[in-house]
């Protein structure tokens, strides 16, 4: 039986109500497993079933050059650095290309926040364009608030004028990266040159309001207090109940190689009690992804039962996670994917980045002898 501070969370995330900050630090520090395991599920289940979504998607990593270098970020590099690069958006789409993305239904665009002197307006809307002239059925989501933030400023336009321009070239949806912790004196020891966690915000806002559903993240396992998370956690809870643009949160567990900010991986239980706690403080966000990445395919098959029910995409060519000491594979196939969640007892559901023309997965061709 849960005891009285468990049943009154019980009660307010099964009812949609919102949890205190307090609560929310209880659920990241405290609270029984089991019983926060079995919350999760149980909302996971209310929402979904036993529907879990996949994608045919691929990363672009644009670029690794940024002016920013945050001390937890492995990827970034200055220009002169020997494993710095800079594609331009034929290179991109003649990657691809060479490559069979056909039929990738999402790319997911994320880089760095490269000088002016490397990237003018027109190259990130470029990207845009060039990726929907050559791929018109995949959906482009793509840059983080903070590429947004600084696309603006080189556009020398607002983030609304820009965001309105960039859906026109082909933008359908945001990522959720760059969130990290708002808490600005996590920000400030983490990321000092980034923007702050309200212009995060704001900027995801602004998306919502112009029809384009975004992703969130929180980066844990760092500098972090408790308290920072659950207050990180309630200020997108707060923005859903305002706009409801949010499609998916990701929590995001800190890798501590090939940075400046050192520390230790995070642990398997870790990892469970923040999806579970991201579950049950987030019941108005529609998905909580098990990002394998950066969790092991094995680890991200566990938390389908510990409130996650999207187990992201194929990927492709994942690079900013293993920069950092990632030991998954840089990418898998759709019926890799679909093998684990069967394996769980559960139902294998495509979807596109917006979660529409959902089908469940049936293999064919090559994935036949994957599943």
């Amino acid at each position: 039986m849960p005891d009285s501070r468990e049943a009154s969370i019980e009660r307010k995330a099964l009812s949609g109500g919102r949890l205190t900050q307090a609560e929310v630090a209880f659920l990241l520090t405290d609270a029984d497993l089991h019983w926060l395991g079995g919350l999760a599920h149980e909302i996971r289940t209310k929402l979904h079933g036993d529907s879990t979504y996949v994608v045919a998607n691929r990363h672009i990593n644009y670029t690794n050059i940024c002016q920013n270098r945050c001390l937890f970020c492995s990827f970034s590099a200055d220009a002169t650095d020997d494993d710095a690069y800079f594609f331009q958006p034929d290179e991109i789409v003649q990657s691809l290309k060479a490559e069979g993305a056909e039929d990738v239904r999402e790319f997911h665009i994320v880089g760095a926040i490269p000088p002016r002197e490397l990237a003018e307006y027109a190259y990130f809307r470029g990207i845009l364009a060039a990726l929907r002239a050559a791929f018109p059925e995949a959906q482009l989501k793509a840059f983080t608030a903070v590429e947004i933030a600084w696309i603006a400023q080189l556009a020398g336009k607002s983030v609304r004028e820009t965001l309105a321009d960039l859906k026109s070239a082909g933008l359908d949806a945001m990522p959720g990266g760059g969130a990290e912790v708002f808490a600005e004196e996590v920000r400030s020891r983490i990321c000092p040159d980034k923007i702050s966690g309200d212009e995060w915000l704001s900027v995801h806002r602004t998306a919502h309001e112009l029809g384009i559903p975004t992703n969130a993240t929180m980066l844990y396992g760092h500098v972090e207090t408790p308290n920072q998370k659950a207050e990180h956690l309630l200020k997108l809870y707060d923005l859903q109940e305002e706009t409801g643009g949010f499609q998916a949160f990701i929590p995001l567990a800190y890798h501590p190689v090939g940075n400046r900010l050192g520390g230790e991986f995070t642990t398997g239980v870790e990892d469970l009690r923040h999806v579970a706690a991201s579950r049950v403080a987030l019941h108005n966000f529609p998905h909580i992804k098990a990002y394998w990445v950066e969790y092991g395919l094995k680890l991200a098959q566990v938390m389908l039962f510990w409130g996650a029910d999207d187990a992201d995409g194929t990927v492709g060519r994942e690079l900013i996670y293993h920069a950092a000491g990632a030991g998954a594979p840089k990418g898998v196939t759709i019926g890799e994917l679909a093998g684990i969640i069967r394996g769980a007892g559960l139902k294998p559901i495509m979807r596109d980045a917006l979660y529409r023309d959902m089908r469940e997965y049936e293999p064919v061709g090559e994935d036949a002898q994957e599943v």
